[in-house]
């Protein structure tokens, strides 16, 4: 059973006279960095002049400098940019003014777990990772609540990591909603587990496999989106807010009939054996390689695969039925 820490658990004492450098000012930037401010903490904000994300953080309030100048500045160091990038930026900008006494931190565990980054052996190293996305985590700490954060320590070189880890989930609101002690790898494996088998890829192409069945099949488009893609939320939603047999609950017998017969073979015993593959590339490190490998080749791969995915029919047909529903607006 995992040990779940409370606002009544944590302090922001350990974190409360440090300078905190937030390393790129995106999403998950920008929701942490409003939070630890509007907490009463002492933050500063990296990122490159000239881009959108710098004119939000000047509108914010903030006044965005390099990164090298915040590495210096700053008593602990969030590391916000995306993953492919991280490794040149520590390079270049941060590990040159990493000291003794400073700490380094992460929301997700990827660059530390598979060795693209390697902090020196006298700084703090540890993670916070809301268990949302950035605009979540702002709107859940403005309304008096909060996300639930993942935390842990990969080096402890004060005796003193954890703390500032509770209080640095403390000071983002995670605390209100419940904090979870974990280690990078088991972040970094189960997170990028889920995304790939579930989340995103098992998602997505469940989605296309039913939308392409019924079209192929000679019903309309329109009815096999509002069936495979849109109607998907009012699922989603009452598994999140209720579970899996909440949400059986929920719907009509004849739905839930369908479900218990039906599912399992769609999510068969071949559909687990790849997810076991699929896990096992993430835990050797096949997959953190070949996408840092797709990167330095300019992704050429990526780029075709996201062409060719925007031009599927369910895109279309997607696109021009949300425009009759007005209350749908469409996130960046």
């Amino acid at each position: 059973m995992a040990k779940i820490y409370h606002d009544k658990d944590t302090t922001l004492d350990s974190i409360r006279e440090k300078k905190i450098a937030i390393i790129g000012y995106g999403i998950q930037g920008r929701g942490q960095a409003l939070n630890l401010r509007d907490s009463g903490l002492n933050v500063i904000v990296s990122e490159l002049e000239g881009t959108e994300n710098y004119k939000t953080a000047v509108k914010d309030g903030f006044m965005p400098i390099p990164a090298g100048e915040a590495s210096k500045k700053g008593d602990i160091i969030q590391m916000l940019t995306q993953d492919h990038v991280q490794a040149k930026v520590y390079e270049k900008a941060i590990g040159p003014n990493l000291k003794k006494g400073k700490a380094l931190v992460f929301s997700h565990g990827f660059n530390i777990h598979f060795k693209e980054i390697m902090p020196p052996k006298d700084v703090d190293v540890f993670m916070v990772a809301p268990k949302g996305p950035g605009a979540l985590v702002r709107e859940q700490y403005q309304e008096g609540k909060g996300v639930p954060c993942l935390v842990a320590v990969f080096q402890d070189a004060s005796g003193n990591a954890l703390k500032m880890a509770l209080g640095y989930a403390k000071g983002i609101g995670g605390a209100r909603a419940g904090i979870i002690e974990t280690t990078f790898k088991e972040e970094t494996e189960t997170d990028l587990f889920g995304e790939q088998a579930v989340l995103c890829g098992g998602v997505t192409e469940l989605i296309k496999a039913g939308f392409d069945t019924l079209v192929n099949a000679g019903y309309q488009p329109e009815i096999a989106y509002f069936e495979c893609l849109h109607e998907l939320k009012l699922i989603t939603d009452l598994i999140y807010k209720v579970g899996m047999q909440g949400m059986r609950k929920r719907i009509s017998d004849t739905a839930e009939y369908g479900d218990l017969t039906r599912g399992k073979r769609i999510i068969n015993e071949g559909t687990r054996k790849i997810m076991k593959e699929i896990l096992g590339e993430v835990q050797s490190g096949k997959f953190a390689k070949e996408w840092m490998e797709e990167n330095k080749k300019g992704r050429p791969l990526f780029n075709k695969m996201r062409e060719d995915e925007s031009k599927h029919s369910i895109e279309e047909v997607g696109t021009r039925l949300r425009k009759l529903m007005p209350w749908m607006k469409e996130s960046k």
